[in-house]
Parts: structure tokens; sequence; C-alpha cells
């Protein structure tokens, strides 16, 4: 179960938009397992002053398209396949919305399976 959270520069378009959460859920569907359905996704659209960022960090020349992606998932996959999610996750935003890799930046963050309650108060994915 991901809860997505999208920041970006605000100014682009309702497809812009959705092309990005579309992506990053098929993204998630082919190599991550998520369910039919599984679906959980923020996007947040910031002024320039609340959207900061190094435009060259680590020799990577972003621009103000920076799409920061942070994904919360539970901590039961191998490094081989985040790394899989994180090169189909790229895929899918250069090829629509038309992304530029250099402008594709994603966190992953992991928590234990009993730190999700869906719903009724209940840790569900607890046995």
């Amino acid at each position: 179960m991901p809860l997505t959270r999208v920041s970006m520069r605000r100014g682009k378009p309702a497809a812009y938009r959705k092309a990005i959460l579309e992506g990053l859920y098929q993204a998630m569907r082919e190599t991550f397992n998520v369910p039919e359905g599984d679906r959980f996704m923020i996007l947040t659209e910031h002024d320039e002053d609340n959207f900061a960022y190094d435009a060259n960090y680590l020799g990577i020349r972003r621009s103000d398209d920076l799409v920061i992606i942070q994904l919360t998932v539970s901590n039961t996959r191998p490094r081989a396949q985040k790394q899989e999610l994180y090169r189909r996750i790229v895929e899918k935003l250069t090829a629509n919305p038309g992304l530029r890799p250099e402008d594709i930046f994603i966190n992953l963050v992991e928590v234990l399976p009993e730190n999700w309650s869906f719903g009724h108060g209940v840790a569900q994915y607890v046995q």
C-alpha cells in the first residue's frame, strides 16, 4: 500500500498533473505488486517561494519542472525491486507528461506493516 506524495511548482495544467499520478500508479503496479485499486495519492503545487531545491546537486541539472515524489511503503521489498521501480517511474514520466529524467526526484520511505491503518482504527496488516 504505497502512500504517494508529489510536490511540484504551481502552474502545470490538470492533464499534466493527472499524467504524473497515472504514470506513478502504473509503475507501482508493474514493479511493486500493487493491487488494482490500491491508489492513495496526493499532489501538492507550490509557489516559487515555497519550493526550494539545488539545481545542480550531485551534478544533476534540475529545472523548475522538478517533481519531488515521496512514496511511503511497507518495508517488504528487496533492493532490486526498488531500483526497478525508480527506473520504471522515470520511463513512464518521461513518456507522459514529458518530464526530463533530471527533474524526477524519488524518495522511498519504508515503514513496518503495522504502521498502517486503512480505516476503522484497525491495523489491517497486523496478523
